[in-house]
């Protein structure tokens, strides 16, 4: 008796064609192929087998065995199971081989019972254990290969005559249909713990696994009448509205978002997916919806970085003007036309898209605008906090269909037996998908005897093995690439498998997948009916399969997909999976470490490119993932971990940078390797001076200039660049204008000629700031503003630091209207591009400086203490070191004495010697408490120390302010001639400046 390879059904003579489910049959047994699947493995054994042999003579004893063998194998295929081997006295056997039933578990235990009730008339005992787990099948020459067998082999040893033993995997599938006795944890065999087992007693129910409904089962009509009614608001309103639908797989998110969309001809609808590559690829879903956009949209001011997404281009910019140029485009679009925005599977997004859809819904304005998306309710494990507080947002959990809503489905889906609809009914849950599968293979098994699959991975793993070899050798092919993959892809990863059109349709037919948008021209796509068909289909590769495929398929992509966005991501994860895979099997020879070099380049370079776009949360775990691909001294990784640090502190995680890069430092070193030292130390240098308060300026420039001279000899333009625009942001805040300004405009040059956009905007940014606070008069500023400006067009991040600048020209010339519209228009744009360390240290504080210009200390306090709390809330704490003196001028200046002691002490805590900028702010606070607390010796000595440590630097500003502090302690000490000689030189100082309100309040003072 043979078995057909397709169905797995008995086949009692030849036949050409399998008469149960139409598969041809061969003369010979088709090629064996390996197969990763869930089975259930069953060990049974003579027990006193010895004893025995004394006892019998050995013919009797043969023709016992024999009977024994006979019997247990009748059984065991009785129940449709195959017999891999008799060892010795033993019968092993597998259930799930050559195809899988979803109750394959139950069959198993089924058998046991059997068995072991069989024993008694063969004159015999015997003991039997059984499991289920994951194994290898096909090979040529066993049934299965894995830890399942062994587990089955131990638990059949540790039972005692006449006694089943079952693994807990066994009893969690089967639970509802049998009764057991709990047993001890099992010390088994090369197990490193004790094993959970049951002692099985009997086997009763038909169901394996009990259909419990817990919760109410509803239909959709209220989730669609939610639906409706947000529409409709967005619409009223021209307000945007957020609708999250959530429910696990299958159970109907995607068939509710598209009856709703069929009725909205009254709207613009766009559609982007989130895809699951384990990281996931950030804007893949903007891309997508972008691409239905009219061209028209990008005709406005701001939308440039999605363009240069579009076009693939590499554009230093970052996600916070991404999000602003993507709301941008749908407010454009919306204006004329109310819009649907549906985003799928979010619960596959990244960090900095999901923040992106809260941006738009949180900031969108004047446009009717329904962001729609789908879930499953793994997002809020990630996000506990989606949507929440929002007032125009909206979040529904699916439940179950009702049982007479799954008939109704059911009965949509073709004529099924009333008997078996309703086994299916309960067998699905109200999960719409389970209901659609399982009248899809009822369908196609052709008979009634389908058992309820206990779960959905046991459903799709049946529905599966019932595919002809060919049709799933595609499928497993299209799932390499992942949930949407393409036809000449697959017939790259299959050359032996003619005809894939043929079978492509096929599968459509099924409906396991659906045509899709290709992304390549002249392509055929299909996407997979649910994620959870792909999973089936991917899962049942073996992993050396696996690592083959994957790294065939980055060839291929490598050839056909050069104009894919974010191609290096996307080839870095597979290859990335082609050397675990490899890796998890034993193998560590040369291929497998050009494979980790290969995978680390093509992440590297993608975590490069978030990073120079703003997406630093992207950025750190590409480079992490690339890092740890490479071998701990080589000079690869040690040249991308400055990238990961610099990311790092992007994101906060200052202690993680601190740590990587000191051990890198270390590394480099002990290898001798001068450049990679030369890299890290650069880096180093920038987190040092933010987190040790030991640090030094003198000590990082010493550092700095190390790390020059290896780049200049070794011609290192891009290293060369970002080592000069440290240092220049050292002289900077050291007061050195002049110095640091050259060197500012040097690194910029570098960074433009070794393509670093990233470090160019960032000299550029030192540029602007470095002028507006140095000795350069408020008109020569406005001028060299005004040839900047051209320079950075399209750099929204850069238009902060210019508004920064122009207001506190303004504020210096009296304009305090135009100044307070300037600062407010930088506060607007930093908060809707989340920079908020550059809104608190920066645009809060120029705000707080231009109202204690025009006098109104109050709100000068309320700027600077936003700034002081957001900061001390991150640990910024080189940035809290000037904004807190800052904080502590302001409420003097209010004669709230006491209230100043808590930011002093902070400073204190945190401040650097050489950190001028902080310094003067420090000393200049400092003199003025000692002076309101009735000391003027303490103060003048104070102030004194100010005035010296401006007249190192060149902050024309901050020098007269510190002459004024000095004048007001000298007044104080009744010493009111020398009070007016500093009040002249401060007078002076801020003529230069052009500072005309300042001046005139010097004047004031002398008079």
């Amino acid at each position: 008796m043979s078995a057909c390879p397709t169905c797995g059904r008995e086949l009692e003579g030849d036949f050409a064609f399998c008469p149960y489910c139409g598969a041809t049959l061969t003369a010979t047994a088709p090629p064996s192929r390996e197969q990763r699947k869930v089975v259930s493995v069953l060990f049974c054994d003579v027990t006193g087998s010895t004893e025995l042999g004394e006892q019998l003579d050995p013919e009797a004893l043969r023709t016992l065995l024999a009977r024994y063998f006979e019997e247990m194998k009748t059984i065991v295929e009785r129940h449709g199971g195959s017999v891999e081997k008799f060892i010795g006295d033993a019968v092993m056997a597998v259930f799930g081989v050559p195809v899988v039933h979803e109750d394959d578990a139950l069959r198993a235990v089924r058998a046991a019972v059997e068995m072991r009730d069989a024993f008694p008339a063969l004159g015999c005992q015997g003991r039997i254990g059984v499991t289920t787990g994951e194994v290898v099948t096909g090979t040529a020459e066993r049934l299965a290969t894995g830890d399942a067998v062994n587990l089955a082999a131990r638990l059949e040893q540790a039972a005692a005559p006449g006694e089943i033993l079952i693994g807990d995997a066994t009893f969690r599938l089967t639970r509802d249909a049998i009764e057991v006795e709990e047993v001890p944890p099992l010390p088994l065999k090369g197990k490193s713990e004790p094993v959970v087992a049951h002692r099985l007693l009997s086997v009763g129910g038909d169901q394996a696994y009990a259909r419990r409904l817990d919760t109410p089962m509803v239909g959709r009509e209220t989730e669609l009448d939610r639906l409706r009614d947000a529409f409709g608001q967005a619409v009223r309103d021209r307000s945007c509205q957020l609708f999250t639908v959530l429910g696990p797989a299958g159970i109907g998110k995607s068939r509710l978002l598209l009856e709703f969309l069929a009725s909205r001809d009254d709207a613009l609808i766009l559609r982007g997916r989130c895809v699951p590559y384990g990281e996931g690829i950030t804007y893949w879903p903007v891309v997508e919806v972008a691409k239905q956009l009219p061209a028209v949209a990008f005709d406005g001011a701001g939308t440039e970085p999605i363009a240069a997404l579009l076009r693939d281009e590499d554009l230093a910019t970052s996600r916070e003007e991404i999000a602003y140029a993507f709301r941008k485009l749908l407010e454009t679009v919306a204006s004329e036309r109310a819009l649907v925005c549906v985003f799928d599977d979010i619960h596959w997004g990244e960090e900095t898209f999901l923040d992106l859809v809260e941006h738009v819904a949180d900031l969108s304005r004047d446009a009717p605008i329904l962001l729609l998306c789908s879930a499953r309710p793994e997002l809020l494990d990630r996000r506990p906090g989606w949507a929440g507080g929002k007032v125009n947002a909206t979040t529904v959990l699916l439940e179950p269909l009702r049982p007479e809503d799954a008939d109704a489905m059911i009965e949509s889906l073709g004529r099924v037996d009333v008997t078996l609809a309703a086994r299916i009914r309960e067998a699905a849950e109200g999960n719409p998908l389970f209901v659609e599968q399982m009248v899809a293979l009822v369908k196609e098994s052709g008979n009634g005897d389908v058992v309820v699959p206990p779960t959905i991975q046991a459903l799709l793993a049946a529905r599966l093995d019932q595919l002809e070899p060919s049709e799933r050798a595609v499928l497993e092919r299209g799932s390499v690439e992942g949930r949407v993959f393409h036809r000449r892809a697959v017939e790259a990863l299959a050359p032996e498998e003619d005809g894939a059109v043929t079978r492509l349709t096929s599968l459509v037919r099924k409906e396991l997948v659906r045509p899709d948008k290709p992304v390549f021209v002249g392509d055929d796509a299909f996407r997979f009916r649910h994620m959870l068909v792909r999973d089936a289909a991917y899962d049942a590769l073996p992993k050396a399969i696996r690592a083959e495929l994957h790294e065939r398929f980055a060839d291929w992509l490598e050839t056909h997909g050069r104009d894919l966005l974010e191609l290096d991501e996307i080839l870095g994860y597979h290859v990335e999976q082609a050397h675990a895979f490899r890796r998890e099997l034993g193998a560590s020879g040369e291929a497998e470490a050009a494979l980790a070099e290969r995978a680390a380049g093509h992440l590297a370079t993608s975590g490069r490119r978030a990073y120079a776009r703003g997406d630093a949360p992207a950025a750190v775990r590409l480079l992490r993932r690339a890092a740890a691909l490479l071998p701990a001294e080589s000079s690869e990784r040690l040249k991308l971990l400055p990238a990961l640090g610099d990311a790092l502190t992007e994101v906060g995680s200052w202690d993680d940078a601190k740590s990587l890069l000191s051990e890198a430092a270390a590394t480099a070193r002990s290898i001798g390797d001068r450049s990679a030292a030369a890299e890290v130390a650069v880096t180093l240098v920038y987190v040092d001076l933010h987190t040790d308060p030991g640090a030094s300026h003198a000590k990082g420039r010493a550092e700095l200039e190390v790390a020059i001279r290896v780049f200049e000899e070794i011609d290192d333009k891009a290293g060369l660049s970002r080592a000069v625009g440290t240092a220049a942001q050292i002289h900077s805040w050291a007061g050195e204008s002049a110095r640091a300004l050259e060197e500012m405009e040097r690194a910029a040059r570098l960074a433009k000629e070794s393509g670093d956009r990233l470090q160019e905007q960032r000299s550029i940014s030192g540029i602007v700031l470095t002028l507006t606070y140095g000795p350069l008069p408020v008109d020569d500023v406005r001028e060299r503003l005004d040839e900047i400006e051209p320079r950075v067009e399209g750099a929204m991040r850069l238009r902060v630091p210019i508004l920064r600048s122009r207001a506190l020209l303004d504020a210096m010339q009296g304009r305090f209207d135009d100044a307070r519209c300037l600062i407010a228009d930088a506060d607007k744009m930093s908060r809707e591009l989340g920079l908020e360390t550059t809104r608190a240290a920066g645009v809060l504080r120029a705000a707080g400086e231009i109202e204690l210009l025009a006098g109104d200390a109050p709100a000068a306090e309320r700027a600077f203490r936003e700034g002081y709390e957001t900061l001390e809330r991150g640990q910024d704490w080189g940035h809290l070191a000037s904004v807190a003196p800052l904080l502590a001028l302001a409420l003097l200046a209010q004669g709230r004495v006491d209230e100043a002691d808590p930011p002093l002490e902070l400073t204190a805590q945190w401040i650097l010697e050489d950190d001028s900028d902080a310094q003067i702010s420090f000393l200049r606070a400092r003199a003025k408490l000692a002076g309101a607390r009735g000391d003027p010796a303490e103060a003048e000595m104070l102030a004194r120390r100010a005035v010296e440590r401006a007249a190192e630097g060149d902050d024309l500003n901050a020098h007269a302010g510190a002459l004024v502090d000095l004048a007001e302690a000298l007044e104080l000490g009744a010493r009111p001639h020398e009070a007016v000689g500093a009040l002249d030189e401060a007078l002076g100082l801020y003529e230069r400046k052009g500072n005309l309100v300042a001046a005139q309040q010097v004047r004031r003072l002398v008079r």
